[in-house]
């Protein structure tokens, strides 16, 4: 006697309308596909403030933008004073122009304007500030 003889399936067929079915909430999304992370990682970070959404808006903070400055675009971070020659010289030995460049922040490297610059500390006898 062989097995299948007396072992007996309750179905057959797919499992896949009882895995959904077994599923909360479950969607796909085809446009934000799997094997490009960043798009991963910006649509995570669009769904976690999604939910706070009102609050950002009561408390006036910037809307998240569908689309970061640098995106999938080469970046180049650098404190040194010359790095405007050098990547102009850096594009032109590439065929591009110095335009070709565009700069996101500011020359330096400074506190955000909500940063409390005083100390914690507040004076007092025998210890001047």
């Amino acid at each position: 006697m062989r097995a299948w003889e007396f072992i007996t399936e309750a179905r057959t067929g797919s499992l896949q309308p009882d895995v959904a079915r077994a599923l909360p909430a479950t969607y796909t999304i085809p446009k934000v596909q799997n094997n490009v992370p960043y798009h991963q990682y910006r649509f995570g970070v669009a769904i976690a403030g999604a939910k706070g959404a009102a609050q950002r808006k009561k408390d006036g903070v910037t809307p998240f933008a569908p689309q970061t400055p640098w995106g999938e675009n080469e970046i180049v971070v650098s404190f040194d004073p010359h790095i405007e020659t050098w990547l102009d010289d850096a594009l032109n030995e590439i065929g591009l122009t110095s335009s070709d460049k565009k700069l996101i922040s500011t020359m330096t490297s400074e506190e955000d304007t909500d940063v409390d610059k005083r100390s914690p500390v507040r004076a007092f006898k025998g210890y001047e500030r």
